[in-house]
Formats: structure tokens, C-alpha cells, sequence
């Protein structure tokens, strides 16, 4: 795909380590399951731009360490994201009870206006699960989150979290609830958008549908 782009959005892949979230990052970006991952060091980064309502949106996805005492490390990473996924492993209570610290991390750090979708990960072991798909939807409706479940093995839901949170995102945009010129590197305008711009032209209602979260 070119790399011409509408917008670039920030995103964060948060929450305790061993939840998946740099296989989840793989299979995003790569489309296929990393068989040899290891516990994230810091963070890592990748890239990928995704067609979202008739917009190209290249998302810059920084996936954090989720182990304690890399939290000092990661947290400066938060300042400017416009989204996150926040993940817990659905067969692990332990992860899924520590989403209340890292979901006050994001709003604190990055800011109150980013978008977040829950992810419960690895749908793939429905048989061992230990937190049901009501409580987390419970979870993420108390909290003003999406919601999906989803498999960094299988692909299942992986890059409809990342679109889902890109449409939440541009609706936010339309309505005014984000100013761009407010969220510092974690939204920007591409080239085709800053082409609109100076016609001059802001992005219009019909050109962002509501995504319906």
C-alpha cells in the first residue's frame, strides 16, 4: 500500500505480560502467529496503514513491556496516544484484575480523550477460559470501553480491534471531541488530508460515518 495517508494516530498496546500483546502485534502487522516470542524489554514498534470508511490511517502501535519493573520505562511512551488496546488473556484471572491500574495509567499518561477497546486474547482457548465474555463486556461498559475478543493465533477480531479503535477515533475527530492540534504527534495529518485542508477543508460529516460502539 503507498504510504500516502489521511491521518497517523498513536496507538499503545497495554497490559500484563504473558496477555500476548506482541504476538498480537505480529499477526496485525505480519498476518501470521510469532511462534518464538519472548517477554517484551522495553517496547517495540511497528507500523501499518489500514483503509478505515474510505480514509487511509497509518497507525504507529508501540507495544509495552508488561512486566513491573519496566512500568517507569513504558509510561513515558503513553504522552500523546490517540488509541489503545488494553489486553488481558482471557484463560488468566491475574491479568484480567490488573486492567483497572492500566486503564488508569492510560487516561493519566496519555490523555482522558483516548480511545481504548478491551481485548480479551487468546479466544483460541475457549475451554481453559477463567473470565466469561459477560463480565469483560460488563468491565468495558462501566468503563466506557470497546469490547472484542480475539486470537493473536488464529487472527480472529485481531485487526478489527485495531479498526475499530481507528473508527472511534476519526468519529471523535467529526464530532469535535479531539482536536488534533491538541494531541500533539498522536494524531497527525497526512499529506492527503493536509491537500483538503488547504482547499480549505476540514474533514466533513458525510466523510466519517458514525461507527456505531
Amino acid at each position: 500500500m503507498s504510504e500516502t495517508y489521511d491521518f497517523l494516530f498513536k496507538f499503545l498496546v497495554i497490559g500484563n505480560a504473558g496477555t500476548g500483546k506482541s504476538c498480537l502485534l505480529h499477526q496485525f502487522i505480519e498476518k501470521k502467529f510469532k511462534e518464538d516470542s519472548n517477554h517484551t524489554i522495553g517496547v517495540e514498534f511497528g507500523s501499518k496503514i489500514v483503509s478505515v470508511v474510505n480514509r487511509f490511517v497509518k497507525l504507529q502501535i508501540w507495544d509495552t513491556a508488561g512486566q513491573e519493573r519496566f512500568r517507569s520505562v513504558t509510561r513515558s511512551y503513553y504522552r500523546g496516544a490517540a488509541g489503545a488496546l488494553l489486553v488481558y488473556d482471557i484463560t488468566s484471572r491475574e491479568t484480567y484484575n490488573a486492567l483497572t491500574n492500566w486503564l488508569t495509567d492510560a487516561r493519566m499518561l496519555a490523555s482522558q480523550n483516548i480511545v481504548i477497546i478491551l481485548c480479551g486474547n487468546k479466544k483460541d482457548l475457549d475451554a481453559d477460559r477463567e473470565v466469561t465474555f459477560l463480565e469483560a463486556s460488563r468491565f468495558a461498559q462501566e468503563n466506557e470501553l470497546m469490547f472484542l475478543e480475539i486470537s493473536a493465533l488464529t487472527g480472529e477480531n485481531v485487526e478489527e480491534a485495531f479498526v475499530q479503535c481507528a473508527r472511534k477515533i476519526l468519529s471523535k475527530i467529526e464530532s469535535g471531541e479531539l482536536d488534533p492540534e491538541r494531541m500533539g504527534s498522536g494524531i497527525q495529518y497526512g499529506d492527503a488530508a493536509l491537500r483538503q485542508l488547504r482547499s480549505p477543508r476540514r474533514v466533513q460529516a458525510q466523510d466519517i460515518q458514525d461507527c456505531g460502539c
